[in-house]
């Protein structure tokens, strides 16, 4: 699987710098009905319409360029199936509100699949408030974001042994900005390293910085017109071949470290 190819979101941009998909002459009714675009013109269904209303809340755009180079991604993975999968929601405080998501705020990092990695959302200054609600069943982790702030993802391994994320954001996956799926290939943390993912990649390079921006103008909606799955941050965690990620963990090596050499016999 390590020679797989990457796909750059380069692809995806206009010659104008705007993204693909967002030609708005290309799209009117007049042309699509195959007639000419005149002005005033209007079917009686056009001018009587309900106007459209965008989705309330949060999603994510394309921010400014950010250079940042391709960490590695060469890995051999333990299994086919991911070691853990976790999620993270996300909107702005009017949102969480309405969703019931503020039941108790919690720590912005959190340990997930078992405990070999921690993950959390990181704004301008520090992590972002970060709540969990009760009510689900699965105990859902929300952060709470302001529109037009930026964001990273950050991840740290906890093993002794390199570990593979998988990211998406808002349904896309964040190295190709296609549709997510947890077969794809993911960024390699070190084994006892810290990674923060800042953004969509547009190159080997460099990244377009995370960003809140309303449904209508986030990168799902511009690139796929796809705004189902906008509100969510999504990871996969992949051990690796022949690895144990249990071995030498921070809780054997305390244990070591505090070893009494004249403790009571158990």
């Amino acid at each position: 699987m390590s020679g797989v190819s990457i796909w750059m979101l380069g692809s995806c941009s206009s010659p104008s710098g705007g993204l693909a998909g967002n030609n708005h002459a290309e799209s009117s009714p007049a042309l699509r009905r195959g007639g000419s675009p005149l002005p005033g013109r209007a079917t009686a269904e056009e001018a009587f319409a309900v106007p459209k209303k965008d989705r309330p809340g949060l999603a994510t755009a394309f921010g400014k360029s950010i250079k940042d180079p391709m960490p590695p991604t060469s890995f051999n993975r333990a299994s086919a199936k991911p070691y853990g999968i976790d999620a993270i929601y996300y909107n702005d405080r009017e949102g969480l509100k309405a969703m019931r998501a503020m039941d108790e705020r919690i720590g912005g990092f959190q340990t997930v699949a078992g405990g070999v990695l921690e993950w959390g959302i990181k704004g301008d200054f520090g992590f972002l408030p970060t709540y969990v609600n009760y009510s689900h069943l699965s105990n859902r982790r929300f952060v709470e974001g302001t529109h037009g702030g930026t964001y990273s993802i950050v991840l740290r391994n906890r093993c002794q042994c390199d570990l593979q994320a998988v990211l998406s954001v808002d349904g896309l996956d964040v190295v190709d900005g296609r549709p997510a799926s947890v077969t794809k290939r993911g960024y390699v943390i070190p084994a006892g390293e810290t990674l923060e993912v800042k953004g969509y990649r547009t190159g080997y390079n460099s990244v377009a910085a995370f960003q809140f921006s309303s449904v209508s103008g986030s990168y799902a909606n511009l690139s796929r017109g796809n705004t189902r799955n906008v509100g969510v941050i999504g990871l996969a965690v992949y051990t690796p071949r022949g690895g144990s990620p249990w071995t030498w963990m921070p809780d054997e090596l305390q244990r070591r470290d505090t070893a009494n050499p004249f403790a009571p016999a158990p």
